[in-house]
């Protein structure tokens, strides 16, 4: 009976240890769980209520010192105004003792026409100099030497003397984009008491303040755009910075009330189609009579459709080979030009005319045939599987498959036997096509020069800004690729103030910059709208098949 009892005993114990063994890990995983769900709360809770522009990282970029232990930190937050970093658990005393940039001087400071440098200590930019004995900072192994977030320059912890904190800051080298907290301060105490003389507001006043606004697609480029939304906002007044996700462009674009009329300089920082948006919405301040305020726009190629930014010099697209300072040099640089922007009607044939004609803004082209089928086509199939189309890559690679197959489909063939255009009223007798292209701009396609096509014949020269359009023919695909290669000439139809085509019957492609549709009987009619300001850059074009540029 007692060796029962014993083994019983033992029987029992060996289940609690097994229990034990079983349940303490999953205890201990439970509460760790718990407890990093609790500090990734209130993390979250200090990001929401805090004045600074916190991001949490799990690796640094380069080696990183917390500014309140000033312990060594792999990861941890950071902000993307001031560029503070600290350790998760320095956070909230962190957001307690430093101040982020101030987009607006606070109190009685209004009245002030200048301010102090702001200064952080530690994590300075590699290769920056002090600016008070031109030596390199920053390259001891721990939280050492200061930068100020405005003007962006650099002092020795040993160079740091009493009057440097007191001294007025100058902004730097961008002081003639930056958009001063003091100037924002007495423009809105002038706009209370209703008062509109700001012309002796400093810097309103100086000659060459050019005040830039940055407008960013976070949509467009592989997420480029929230990483350069950081980047603008350390060199710049977080205030000139926009999110379009967040906030549309026609209320961004207010800011240009508050400063000087015609002196504006907008960056928008996203595809093709990012670009119109931002023009449509600069019209509505010209219905608005805003007209003397409106702002110079300048291109930060981001999309996968580049072919404006690339006819303006901005190139063919932005992947960061570019640092942000010489963005914003070119931007200061850039040359004023004018861009026709166009009225394309299109109206339904039958049922008298009783649903009203679809109407689009053009910048680019207008198309039907191969070329608009592969942009349907290739829409679809970006609405279904978005996740698939992040690479601009892997989207040209797409538009690829897209163009041979319909070389063997043939789905838009005939297209002369279904259409009449008509250029400036007069009947254009057309050739066996396959597509028309309504051209305003002098790149199409990606990056091809589809009016010039190979260069070998004479023909009238093609620009942006002369209130005409280039209109051309395709035999198909396959022809698409070829004049993309320089292989083959467009089938030139002519230069038109307006262009009218008429599709008699069939249900055929086209498309308005990039958005496609099927469109089936109907009439288009292209007429000049308006003139937009633009921002050209006269540096390299990064034309991606211009390789004859670089054999001569």
């Amino acid at each position: 009976g007692s060796d029962d009892a014993s083994r019983a005993g033992a029987d029992w114990r060996l289940a609690v240890w097994t229990l034990c063994s079983v349940l303490l890990p999953v205890l201990i995983t439970a509460w760790c769980s718990f407890q990093r769900s609790r500090r990734q709360l209130l993390i979250r809770d200090i990001f929401r209520k805090s004045k600074h522009d916190w991001h949490y990282t799990d690796l640094f970029g380069q080696p990183s010192y917390c500014c309140v232990c000033a312990q060594h930190i792999l990861r941890g937050a950071f902000c993307g105004c001031c560029g503070l970093r600290v350790s998760e658990r320095c956070l909230k005393k962190a957001d307690q003792r430093f101040l982020c940039k101030e987009i607006m001087m606070r109190g009685t400071a209004g009245a002030a026409s200048s301010m102090p440098h702001h200064w952080i200590r530690g994590n300075v930019p590699l290769c920056s100099c002090c600016m008070v004995c031109k030596q390199q900072c920053g390259t001891q192994p721990k939280l050492c030497d200061y930068r100020c977030v405005w003007c962006q320059y650099t002092v020795h912890d040993e160079c740091m003397v009493d009057c440097l904190r007191t001294e007025d800051c100058t902004f730097g080298e961008f002081k003639d984009l930056i958009i001063p907290p003091y100037y924002l301060s007495a423009i809105n105490q002038m706009r209370k008491e209703k008062r509109t003389s700001y012309e002796k507001v400093v810097p309103y006043c100086r000659k060459h303040w050019m005040p830039v606004m940055v407008l960013a697609n976070t949509r467009s480029g592989n997420n480029m755009g929230e990483t350069l939304l950081g980047e603008f906002k350390m060199l710049l007044n977080p205030v000139q910075v926009f999110d379009l996700s967040k906030i549309a462009p026609a209320k961004a674009l207010q800011l240009c009330t508050w400063l000087p009329c015609n002196a504006v300089r907008v960056l928008v920082c996203g595809g093709d189609g990012t670009v119109g948006w931002v023009l449509d919405a600069i019209d509505e301040m010209k219905i608005k009579g805003q007209e003397r305020y409106i702002p110079q726009v300048a291109v930060l190629p981001l999309g996968t459709g580049n072919d404006l930014s690339n006819t303006l010099g901005w190139g063919a697209g932005y992947a960061g080979e570019v640092p942000v300072e010489q963005i914003l040099r070119n931007v200061m640089e850039a040359d004023g030009i004018k861009l026709d922007r166009w009225k394309v009607q299109v109206t339904n044939k039958g049922y008298y005319n009783l649903r009203k004609p679809k109407v689009f803004t053009m910048n680019n082209y207008f198309s039907i045939g191969p070329d608009a089928l592969m942009a349907l086509n290739f829409h679809a199939h970006r609405e279904k599987t978005p996740s698939l189309f992040s690479s601009r890559i892997i989207n040209k690679a797409v538009y690829f498959f897209y163009g041979t197959k319909d070389c063997l489909v043939q789905e838009c063939k005939d297209l002369n036997k279904k259409v009449e255009l008509e250029l400036d009223g007069e009947r254009i007798e057309l050739p066996n096509l396959e597509g028309i292209i309504v051209l305003n701009i002098g790149y199409w396609g990606g990056g091809c020069r589809l009016w010039e096509g190979m260069g070998d014949e004479p023909y009238p020269l093609a620009r942006h800004d002369d209130g005409l359009l280039e209109v051309v023919g395709v035999h198909g695909s396959f022809h698409c690729a070829q004049i993309q290669v320089k292989l083959a000439n467009p089938v030139r139809l002519g230069q038109a103030h307006t262009v009218r085509l008429i599709l008699k019957s069939s249900k055929m492609p086209m498309q308005v910059d990039g958005e496609p549709w099927a469109q089936g009987p109907c009439t288009v009619t292209i007429t000049h709208k308006t003139h937009a300001l633009m921002l050209y850059h006269s540096g390299e074009q990064t034309d991606d098949d211009d390789a004859s540029s670089l054999s001569e």
